[in-house]
């Protein structure tokens, strides 16, 4: 006699995976997203959910760590694949990195003394401005441009549309 198996409702679709060699590692990216959670969320604009594992081998090392994230978009599966929700989330820590990384190459911020109160995101803004007035300015090197910038503080104020 056959037993017939309930049908059972997956609720994550079968996923997006990637595989990326470098830097003496190997990289796995695995992503699930779903819609079938959004009626159980209280978040507004649930679009979707998505469920992102990390897997990194290290070359040589035989050394393997897994990471798990959980997360809610706003954006529905037509807006975004399960493919462009991975190249979304990759996007986003190549622009953070990309924006520590100058800050602190051009203003040595890993070093600054400014620890108390609201004086290091005042900091971190102030220098978020800079960078972007002048990289809307057509300044490629924002190290080479502040040094000018130090040395002339007429150019600074023609940027800021001061005293041209």
């Amino acid at each position: 006699m056959q037993t017939s198996q309930p049908s059972v409702t997956r609720v994550f679709p079968p996923p997006h995976t990637t595989t990326d060699k470098g830097h003496g590692r190997i990289e796995i990216r695995t992503l699930h997203i779903t819609t079938a959670l959004n009626n159980y969320l209280d978040f507004p604009y649930c679009g979707q959910v998505f469920r992102l594992v990390r897997e990194r081998i290290i070359c040589g090392k035989n050394k393997r760590t897994t990471e798990t994230i959980y997360g809610i978009t706003s954006l529905t599966p037509q807006e975004a694949s399960p493919s462009r929700l991975l190249a979304l989330n990759r996007g986003h820590w190549s622009i953070e990195n990309g924006s520590h990384y100058v800050r602190d190459m051009a203003y040595d911020e890993d070093r600054q003394q400014i620890r108390v109160k609201n004086g290091p995101r005042v900091m971190a803004t102030l220098r978020n401005f800079a960078i972007s007035l002048l990289r809307t300015n057509g300044y490629k090197n924002i190290t080479s441009a502040i040094r000018r910038m130090a040395a002339n503080q007429n150019q600074a104020f023609c940027l800021l549309g001061l005293h041209c």
